[in-house]
């Protein structure tokens, strides 16, 4: 664990291991307030992944916030709470409570997970084709289709596997459109000066 986790709480400047478990006070590098910070050993410790929960067996170690008999591993990178191997949860290289984990998926606090994604393909496919109901209007829309479908053809598409078809329908349609136009003006000009 990175020791500069660990912040002073007037200046917010990374400890070092140094000011750590002593019994006097030290100063904080930064802005000089006398502190006293006192670490378990569980928020320095690497778990490997897939390791069972620890009995606590030490007298001076911490024991797990959810499972109070275990032994803690490594502390909640959200809420602090230490916990043992059974209650990590690791996202993205960070390690979390079951309950920030939940808190973080429901009232999106955790930004690396996601919950749902906007289907562009969706999007484009519906800017090419309900625009047909009122012709007119996709001289607008066909363009807005193929911009979409073309500048999302690469965003993953849902969380559940898709696939193209889509995008390749709403490229199709808004390309039509915009050929009917085209042939639609070409006719219209060619008549005026003709």
């Amino acid at each position: 664990m990175n020791s500069a986790l660990v912040q002073c709480p007037k200046c917010r400047w990374g400890l070092s291991e140094g000011v750590f478990n002593r019994q006097d006070f030290v100063s904080c590098p930064s802005c000089q307030t006398p502190l006293e910070v006192e670490i378990f050993p569980a928020y320095f410790r690497r778990i490997s992944p897939g390791q069972n929960a620890e009995a606590l067996v030490v007298e001076h170690e911490s024991s797990c916030f959810f499972h109070p008999e275990k032994k803690a591993t490594i502390p909640c990178a959200s809420c602090g709470r230490f916990l043992c191997a059974l209650c990590d949860c690791e996202l993205h290289g960070q390690h979390y409570c079951p309950a920030c984990l939940e808190a973080g998926r429901t009232k999106g606090k955790i930004k690396s997970i996601e919950n749902q994604r906007t289907l562009h393909d969706n999007i484009a496919l519906a800017l090419a084709f309900y625009p047909l109901l009122m012709f007119y209007i996709t001289i607008f829309t066909a363009p807005a289709a193929l911009y979409v479908a073309i500048r999302h053809w690469n965003t993953p598409r849902s969380i559940v596997h898709r696939t193209k078809i889509r995008f390749v329908l709403a490229i199709t349609m808004a390309g039509l459109q915009l050929a009917g136009w085209a042939v639609f003006f070409v006719v219209l000009f060619s008549h005026k000066h003709g």
